[in-house]
């Protein structure tokens, strides 16, 4: 619709009414002599673009002088969706005659087709100065205006209902003994049946807001969301409240992201910990098919009644995306590794400080059939000393947790999509009260509105 609009706009523009190039007939050069005259190529309701292309190519060479030529060159090229050949086309009317109209009104659609909004809107703004502009164009050329104004902006909405089954729904350790140190023996402990893995199913649930603006040098994200998860097991439910602001700088060199956030979470009814994060991220230019980035995070993470386990973990990280089209479809393939630090706030923490390093692969395919993705991470930690006398005599200890997560996404409809997840855990550790098992399968529907 919005093509047919500005051809009608074209045809309106070269038969009268709003001259394209008011001085082309009065200002021939010795060049344009060779230009014919254009008024047989110009379109109507029914015209073929790419046939007139066609036509229109092999005056080239003779209309090298002509406003007239290039604007309808390129608004042929434009219309038969040679975006790039008709910004070129429409560039150099214009450098021929700056005040060429059709061709500044084809030029701000195809700047705007080509992911230059801004530039687009201060185009289209001035086109709306111009005295000579008929009321007829002006009103279509000002429903433009708005359109793409209301793209600087936008709100969204999403709602996640899933049910699923999990193995382990209070995360308790995997063993059903532990091993105790007293008085330097060791003595096997049988674990309470509701300190044991508790399996079952469960409703999830998600709701999410998001808004966005776009301004010509940065942009500007904030988010809320409220998650939650019940089940039969209720002192193993979830709620957990959320909120992040984001601002992101692109330049053509680099890019530079900025955000913080925040999140509490509540298990069984009671407050577990709440977290608050600022990231940074830098993404140069690459040539190449994959862009390199880096990032840096800290995070404090605070627990309600139990001030020694306060901590503040630092992250160090790079990694590559490397989109990749073949015919299979789009993929998205992603590497990234990380230093991690966390430091205990107040002495007497447990373990004291530890540290260690994290691995993340992701995978994303888009397939008529719907949308697949995979992640694969692998976190090892140590701590820096003794975890407690109890516990294999007050061993180091360490950690090391591996999870894969696959995701399957269909749209049923513009606002309705079909969701299915597996995930499965394993941690290992050399004391057993660390050691874990979880795996869960859920599906369910997302709807935005």
């Amino acid at each position: 619709m919005q093509r047919l609009a500005i051809a009608a706009i074209l045809l309106l523009l070269l038969i009268g009414g709003f001259s394209p190039v008011p001085s082309i007939a009065q200002n021939l050069n010795q060049a344009q002599d060779f230009c014919p005259d254009l008024s047989g190529f110009y379109p109507d309701a029914d015209t073929d673009w790419r046939a007139l292309s066609q036509r229109l190519t092999p005056l080239f060479e003779d209309c090298l002088e002509s406003s007239e030529f290039f604007a309808l060159y390129g608004a042929a090229q434009l219309n038969s969706g040679n975006v790039a050949e008709a910004s070129e086309s429409l560039e150099r009317a214009l450098l021929l005659e700056p005040d060429n109209g059709a061709a500044q009104i084809e030029y701000a659609q195809a700047l705007y087709l080509q992911g230059q909004l801004f530039s687009a809107l201060e185009l289209n703004a001035s086109l709306l100065d111009r005295e000579d502009l008929p009321a007829d164009i002006q009103a279509v050329v000002q429903n433009r205006q708005r359109t793409w104004r209301a793209l600087t902006s936008e709100r969204s909405a999403q709602l996640d209902v899933l049910a699923g089954y999990d193995s382990n729904l209070n995360g308790a350790p995997d063993p059903s003994q532990i091993t105790l140190t007293l008085s330097g023996l060791p003595i096997q402990l049988d674990l309470n049946e509701e300190f044991r893995p508790q399996s079952g199913p469960y409703g999830n649930f998600r709701l999410a807001g998001a808004y966005r603006r776009l301004t010509p040098e940065h942009q500007h994200s904030w988010q809320a969301d409220v998650r939650g998860r019940v089940s039969e097991d209720t002192q193993s439910d979830l709620l957990q409240l959320g909120g992040r602001y984001s601002f992101l700088r692109p330049s053509r060199s680099h890019s530079w992201q900025l955000d913080a956030g925040v999140n509490h979470l509540q298990f069984g009814g009671s407050s577990l910990y709440t977290a608050s994060d600022v990231r940074a991220r830098y993404q140069p230019v690459s040539e190449g098919r994959c862009r390199p980035y880096y990032g840096l995070a800290v995070q404090q993470q605070l627990f309600p009644g139990q001030n020694h386990l306060n901590a503040l973990e630092s992250r160090a990280s790079g990694g590559m995306n490397c989109p990749l089209s073949n015919r299979f479809g789009d993929q998205l393939l992603s590497a990234e590794i990380g230093l991690l630090a966390n430091t205990a706030i107040e002495s007497g923490r447990p373990g004291g400080d530890r540290d260690g390093w994290q691995l993340n692969l992701n995978w994303q395919i888009s397939l008529p059939i719907g949308e697949f993705r995979s992640q694969l991470s692998h976190t090892q930690l140590r701590d820096s000393a003794g975890y407690t006398p109890l516990l294999q005599d007050n061993a180091k200890r360490w950690l090391r947790r591996s999870y894969v997560l696959l995701q399957y996404r269909r749209a049923l409809r513009d606002d309705l999509t079909l969701m299915a997840n597996y995930f499965y855990q394993d941690q290992h550790s050399n004391l057993d009260l660390f050691q874990s098992i979880d795996s869960t399968f859920e599906i369910g529907l997302s709807l935005a509105f």
